[in-house]
């Protein structure tokens, strides 16, 4: 089975320092024991509903498979 990490360029963080503007990735999930990409994205969607809610979009998640 196969694990992955989804990152996403939307949202934003506040630097400790709030006169320096912070533009990075936001870490969405892990997820692990799935056989592909498409089984990791449904899995990290169903269960974390929040994902939805906080509306991001989905087509912008970067994917990547960690070992």
């Amino acid at each position: 089975m196969k694990k992955y990490i989804f990152i996403s360029p939307e949202g934003s963080t506040v630097a400790p320092n709030s006169s320096y503007e912070v533009n990075n990735m936001q870490v969405i999930g892990v997820v692990e024991d799935v056989t592909n990409e498409n089984e990791a994205l449904k899995k990290l969607l169903i269960e974390n509903e929040w994902i939805i809610d906080a509306e991001f979009n989905i087509a912008k998640f970067i994917c990547y498979e960690i070992y």
